[in-house]
């Protein structure tokens, strides 16, 4: 499966809480930067630790959408390859204090060894909407008033 492949699958698998192909798409140990939209420190992680922390959030959403594209791949000198795209996401809660949606709109650094992502970088370039949303869908999550797949 190509980079391309592994990438959009893995966002889409995301959308569909399809946690075992989002998984599958990372390496054991990853490296996570959210830090522009999040704030705090990039940080390296398990695979694992990664879709546990999504599972905490993504449910709270009613809907998710992520669109990406164009892609461009590079290899690396150490075979391993860097995956670049334009993202897109947005995310939903009905009748929500503050609008509906919240929108992300960035561009996606990946690095790519063994077919697998090991690090994923979000570069933010702005969000619209509620960006309040992230702690009502976590609060949503955890108190078990999340979507399911």
């Amino acid at each position: 499966m190509s980079h391309t492949d592994t990438f959009t699958r893995m966002l889409f698998a995301v959308d569909a809480l399809d946690w075992a192909t989002i998984r599958a798409a990372f390496a054991d140990n990853v490296r996570v930067d959210y830090t522009e939209l999040f704030g705090g420190e990039a940080e390296e992680i398990s695979g694992d630790e990664l879709v546990a922390r999504w599972q905490g959030l993504l449910p709270g959403f009613e809907a998710t959408q992520h669109l990406t594209g164009p892609y461009v791949v590079d290899a690396e000198a150490d075979g391993a390859a860097v995956l670049q795209t334009h993202v897109r996401g947005y995310h939903y809660i009905a009748g929500a204090d503050g609008g509906p949606v919240w929108a992300v709109n960035g561009h996606y650094v990946a690095r790519f060894e063994d077919g697998r992502i090991s690090a994923l970088t979000l570069q933010l370039f702005y969000q619209e909407g509620n960006t309040d949303l992230p702690a009502l869908a976590t609060t949503r999550a955890v108190a078990g008033r999340a979507r399911r797949k």
